[in-house]
């Protein structure tokens, strides 16, 4: 799966759990919530002052 700024936060967890402590390692740790798996990558990084390339580059690496 290729990850891209528009991926939904939900879809990147339901086809790989281990991508989760990618999210918590730059600080996004509500990924329970109902808001946060419907959230594309590039609205979660906005709303939690996160860059959007570094986290793509950390995913994508993690998920090959």
């Amino acid at each position: 799966m290729k990850i891209e700024r528009n991926t939904i936060i939900g879809d990147i967890l339901s086809h790989d759990r281990d991508l989760a402590p990618v999210f918590l390692s730059v600080g996004m740790h509500c990924l329970g919530c109902p808001v946060a798996r419907s959230e594309t990558v590039e609205q979660a990084c906005m709303a939690h002052g996160v860059d959007c390339d570094d986290l793509l580059e950390k995913l994508n690496e993690k998920s090959a």
